[in-house]
């Protein structure tokens, strides 16, 4: 036997070897059939079959697989929606023979379950609804799923409702609506805030009044104490008459005030009539004020001893 027979013999070994030999992965399952049919699984790691006799039929991934479903349908308000469900799933390694051997294309299975659970479930439905309770969408797939494709050895993990797409003349009708809601709200609110501003300044401006007032009055009263005052404490003095004292003291707060007027540039005040002649009528005005306030406070003072003697 020449050397290049024995290499070749050898080559031949080798080779028919490498071809008996195989891999399966990680989280991966062979099946292996012997003559066309079923024999045996075959896990992860290195494996051994038989040359011309078995083959390995396929290798089935036990790996959470995902399957997007684009579902068009029409909602109870007659609203055409692209509801797109995302099922994922897995073969269960317990049923690997069912999951092979009884569906000819299990993800076109799929779709088909999917497709007839959302056709039956989304024309139940306002479109506000399908938004509201995609939710509920997702759980009902799920359920009615699970059953049938558990027979044919897939477990179906989750049913996710991961878009909901409405015609784009809708999608601009309802962002219309919201924008108009927002506007509505958001002048009302401007206006409650304008009516309380309002309502506070008015109440600001009557406080401010009714605390003028009170100063006006008491700023009225100090100067009528203080001419009584005056007044009798100069008469008692002098021997003066009062009313000859008032029209003095009137004069003289009439040349103060011109010479105020006079002083300042800016004023706005008038005296009409501005005659020193006109003293004596403001005089006999300012007189009665003065007798009334003290003939006031004599009573009050009269009434509190009459009580307290009581």
């Amino acid at each position: 036997m020449t050397h290049e027979m024995v290499y070749f013999l050898i080559a031949t070994v080798l080779g028919l070897l490498y071809l008996a030999f195989y891999v399966v992965e990680q989280q991966t399952c062979a099946l292996v059939e012997r003559f066309g049919k079923f024999n045996r699984l075959a896990g992860p790691g290195l494996n051994f079959k038989i040359l011309f006799i078995e083959k390995v039929k396929a290798k089935i991934s036990l790996r959470i697989h995902q399957l997007a479903v684009n579902v068009e349908t029409k909602t109870k308000d007659n609203v055409f929606v692209r509801v797109v469900i995302a099922v994922q799933y897995r073969v269960l390694e317990s049923r690997i023979y069912e999951a092979y051997y009884m569906l000819q294309d299990p993800v076109e299975q799929i779709k088909s379950f999917v497709f007839d659970l959302v056709r039956a479930q989304v024309p139940l439905m306002d479109l506000d609804d399908v938004f509201s309770r995609k939710d509920d969408i997702a759980d009902v797939i799920k359920k009615e799923l699970k059953r049938p494709m558990d027979e044919f050895g897939y477990e179906i993990i989750k049913a996710l409702v991961t878009d909901i797409d409405p015609d784009a003349n809708v999608k601009a009708a309802m962002n219309e609506i919201n924008t108009a809601q927002r506007l509505r709200v958001a002048a009302y609110e401007k206006g409650e805030a304008e009516r309380i501003l309002k309502v506070k300044q008015a109440e600001a401006e009557a406080e401010s009044s009714i605390l003028h007032g009170k100063g006006v009055a008491g700023q009225r009263e100090a100067i009528i104490d203080g001419l009584s005052k005056s007044v009798g404490e100069f008469t008692k003095q002098t021997g003066t008459s009062t009313t000859s004292v008032m029209d003095m003291v009137l004069m003289i707060q009439y040349i103060d005030t011109l010479k105020d007027i006079g002083q300042n540039s800016k004023t706005n005040v008038v005296f009409v009539p501005h005659s020193p002649d006109s003293i004596k009528s403001l005089g006999d005005h300012l007189r009665e004020t003065v007798f009334a306030a003290d003939a006031m406070k004599s009573e009050e003072k009269r009434h509190s001893t009459s009580r307290k003697s009581s």
